[in-house]
């Protein structure tokens, strides 16, 4: 399949009328909707006037004004239009992450701002609607893993603190993930069963956490990673799949963000999830990715405040 092109000399990354036409486009398909009664149609007029900023529509119904931007993570916000574009494009084709920091020198905001713009953009990623995982016949890896400094490259201070997060993916399909606060059968079994088809083969490694788990399945497939055993049974039991995603999301942690907060890690993983889950091997290229991103930022309206100085990414 031939990818687009990225060409950043597209009139929607530098013009906000077009930045703006291209956000109706995908988020109004169909034209027009009142954000907050759902009409549509003829019942809906464009404001033309010359006090009313570009954009503004009136509903004849509930009678108020909205823009395209109503209801979405970019509601009130003084950035422009098409800086915001342009940041979902950057973000949607980075596979290791983009930084904040990088974010503002490429476009000319200040930290807290890029800083911002990020956090709302991955609060677009997030699907709730998205069904179980695996189903007959398919194969469901499962595994946890720890986000964190190591304590021997710290000169002075405690050890850091290691965040655990538990991960399910499905061959040549979708993963999803989740920050943990322990790593328990218990624990590990809701996030199992809440997420994964019983008719799946469930894959994990040696972990006694997971052997109650499995029985709950159509079958268990497990590989002793103590034993330096990753792959058995002429390549089917495995664990590889879920240890490469883990590969890349650490190398956007260590490489990029530095430093990740627990309070906004559910967000980078949702990022990282979603980006997995567009991925080309799917069928999506970089222009088509940033199109899902943006889609999602419907229905998703945030106004939280900037938190503290404490957070790097």
């Amino acid at each position: 399949m031939a990818s687009k092109k990225l060409d950043l000399r597209n009139p929607i990354f530098h013009d906000d009328d077009k930045a703006r036409e291209y956000l109706q486009a995908m988020l109004w398909p169909d034209g027009p909707v009142c954000p907050r009664c759902g009409v549509m149609g003829d019942r809906v007029i464009k404001l033309q006037g010359k006090s009313t900023r570009p954009g503004v529509y009136n509903c004849k119904d509930c009678r108020s004004q909205f823009s395209v931007t109503v209801g979405t993570v970019m509601e009130r916000s003084h950035v422009p239009l098409s800086k915001w574009v342009l940041a979902a494009q950057l973000m949607a084709s980075s596979k290791k992450g983009f930084s904040a920091l990088q974010l503002q020198r490429m476009i000319g905001t200040n930290y807290e701002t890029a800083w911002f713009m990020f956090h709302r953009l991955r609060e677009c990623t997030n699907d709730p609607t998205s069904g179980p995982l695996g189903g007959q016949t398919k194969v469901v890896e499962a595994d946890e893993s720890y986000i964190g400094g190591r304590a021997k490259n710290k000169a002075y201070g405690p050890p850091p603190k290691k965040m655990a997060v538990f991960s399910l993916v499905e061959r040549e399909g979708k993963v999803r993930s989740r920050h943990v606060a322990d790593v328990t059968a218990k624990t590990l079994r809701n996030a199992i069963v809440t997420q994964v088809d019983r008719k799946s083969y469930l894959m994990t490694d040696e972990a006694p956490v997971y052997i109650k788990t499995g029985e709950e399945f159509s079958g268990h497939g497990t590989v002793n990673h103590s034993a330096n055993e990753y792959v058995r049974h002429g390549g089917f039991m495995h664990t590889n799949t879920i240890e490469s995603f883990f590969a890349i999301m650490k190398r956007g942690v260590y490489g990029n963000f530095h430093s990740v907060s627990e309070a906004h890690l559910h967000r980078y993983l949702s990022e990282f999830d979603f980006k997995y889950n567009h991925r080309s091997a799917l069928g999506y290229d970089d222009a088509e990715r940033a199109d899902a991103l943006l889609r999602g930022a419907k229905g998703k309206r945030l106004l939280y405040q900037w938190p503290n100085a404490t957070a790097h990414a």
